[in-house]
């Protein structure tokens, strides 16, 4: 068991010791100030209003481990809910890693409409398999490259990039599809990976980018707008079923009020990020958005053998 799982055990024992009151632990990997963990302390304070005798402790900023060991935790019981990310989650619900199809969404809007709807259940269901519920979907933004020397407009110019990743295989496929060297690396991990050399860039919505101080390390951005990435909400599912259908209410309620506030926060995000980095000495510009979306073509053909339905389904829905 590594270190962090066992400071998360010590936090839910303890928590759980005091009487009288169900003591929650919400744990997620942002920065602060992230719409991420906005959304967190305001989902805390909504489930705690909504059950009473309830107190919510918000872990942020991976106190509580990276994504992978969050997952686990909420598994185990160790902690009950995580706001997570698409691509750790992949890793035991592989199908959730489809919403990252190359250039599947053309907007925001458009990816949240999708992940409320009948998409969203069906990912859900498998997660529930898995030993997981998902309380809901947040965002995480439609996801552009950040490179140390370089802008990279065209597909060409990622040749032999070595490229930081998440743990999700989808952007794995992506950049090698597109000739780049991806490897995979804990967020947290990432600036001290940067700053000593191990990549040459990484990728990541502007919110992360910025929030996490990842421009003045890569000061070349270019928008490429290559995937879209959520954050679902996910809680164990031993806990999910221990709740009388009540708390199950205030529980889906309390993502679905918080999530409205981190939507808007990442949209009005993307849209004046570009302007305030731009201030702040970055270079950013435009991708040849035609070039890189025959590039990744094939991705789509490797997963449509894998999930035909479910990739069917995503390209219908986002109006593909």
């Amino acid at each position: 068991m590594t270190k962090t799982i066992l400071t998360a055990l010590t936090l839910s024992v303890a928590l759980a010791g005091t009487a009288g009151a169900q003591q929650v632990i919400l744990a997620h990997g942002a920065a602060p100030g992230n719409p991420r963990d906005v959304a967190a302390t305001a989902w805390a304070e909504a489930f705690a209003a909504c059950a009473p005798g309830t107190t919510v402790n918000v872990a942020g900023a991976a106190t509580m481990g990276d994504d992978v060991e969050m997952l686990t935790s909420a598994s185990a019981g160790i902690i009950q809910v995580t706001a997570n990310s698409q691509g750790a989650m992949s890793q035991i619900v592989p199908e959730i890693g489809l919403l990252g199809l190359p250039f599947l969404f053309p907007d925001l809007p458009t990816a949240w409409e999708v992940m409320d709807g009948e998409v969203g259940q069906t990912l859900d269901a498998a997660a529930q398999n898995a030993g997981l519920k998902i309380l809901g979907f947040w965002d995480n933004g439609i996801r552009h490259v950040s490179h140390m020397t370089k802008t990279v407009e065209d597909p060409a110019d990622l040749a032999g990039m070595n490229i930081r990743t998440p743990p999700d295989q989808m952007t794995i496929d992506i950049f090698s599809a597109l000739g780049a060297s991806p490897a995979p690396l804990a967020f947290s991990e990432l600036p001290t990976a940067l700053q000593s050399g191990v990549f040459d860039g990484q990728e990541n919505p502007l919110t992360n980018i910025y929030s996490s101080q990842i421009h003045d390390i890569t000061k070349f951005i270019t928008l490429t707008g290559h995937k879209y990435e959520s954050t679902p909400v996910v809680a164990g599912l031993g806990w999910w079923m221990s709740l009388d259908e009540a708390t199950q209410t205030c529980a889906l309620e309390a993502t679905r009020l918080a999530g409205e506030t981190q939507r808007q926060l990442s949209l009005e995000a993307e849209q004046s990020l570009r302007a305030t980095m731009e201030a702040e000495g970055v270079t950013i510009v435009e991708a040849d958005r035609d070039a890189y979306i025959a590039a990744t073509a094939s991705v789509y053909d490797s997963y449509a053998a894998s999930y035909p339905e479910l990739v069917a389904a995503l390209r219908e829905a986002a109006g593909q």
